[in-house]
């Protein structure tokens, strides 16, 4: 079973809609689980505080290393994988998230003020991770969109275990136009070549829609794929 355990200001936002449709019935056959941990529940003042200033001036908060290192090591056993969600960690990628669906358990904090404390980023080999370059209120989002990304390569979850072959990002391109009935809608018909039965062609025409679709939308993935075919 797959653990993944929330380290978070705000508990009562789990398991949200994760409880529900494919991954609600995944948590209840017991495929994967979610724990939650309160980190204000750690403090040691009668005012419960969890934030203080940081060292050198500067604008906002951070999270008191004390008690989130606390929260940390009561909960945790063994080595199991940690990761701050952070809009300065490495990219979260498709890539990763199969990565990490490999992974027995994950631990995911979510940021609040400013950040964490250095010390305890290096004390307890945490990895951050960022889901993008922009800003959100706080990690709990971000914890949503890593968990859905990696729940779904978890055997057991989506339906068809082909299902995620073919998905953006797989192969390195974006994935090619989808249609379904009826044939005909607003005067539009589905492409001739998908009514072809001709299995060769379909996937021929996929690729190269797939390739016009990334070439166009994201030149990023687009130079990384023209490198993997020349090699």
């Amino acid at each position: 079973m797959f653990l993944s355990r929330i380290f978070t200001l705000y508990p009562e936002y789990f398991p949200g809609y994760l409880s529900k449709g494919l991954f609600g019935k995944a948590m209840s056959e017991k495929i994967w689980n979610l724990e939650t941990v309160n980190i204000r529940d750690y403090t040691i003042d009668k005012h419960k505080t969890v934030d203080d200033t940081p060292y050198g001036g500067g604008n906002g908060m951070l999270i008191k290393t004390d008690v989130l290192a606390k929260s940390l090591d009561e909960n945790i056993k063994g080595k199991e994988k940690i990761i701050y969600l952070s809009p300065k960690g490495k990219l979260f990628d498709h890539k990763y998230a199969k990565e990490l669906s490999g992974e027995k358990s994950l631990n995911l904090i979510c940021g609040h003020f400013e950040g964490i404390d250095e010390r305890i980023i290096q004390s307890r080999n945490i990895e951050e991770i960022s889901i993008g370059d922009y800003i959100l209120s706080g990690g709990e989002t971000a914890a949503f969109v890593i968990l859905d990304a990696i729940l779904r390569f978890l055997p057991g979850i989506l339906g068809n275990e082909n299902s995620t072959e073919e998905e953006s990002f797989e192969n390195g391109l974006l994935e090619y136009p989808q249609y379904t009935k009826p044939q005909i809608w607003e005067d539009k018909s589905v492409p001739d070549v998908l009514l072809s039965g001709d299995h060769a062609k379909i996937k021929d025409w996929r690729l190269s829609q797939s390739e016009a679709i990334t070439r166009d939308r994201r030149p990023d993935l687009w130079q990384k794929y023209k490198k993997f075919k020349k090699n």
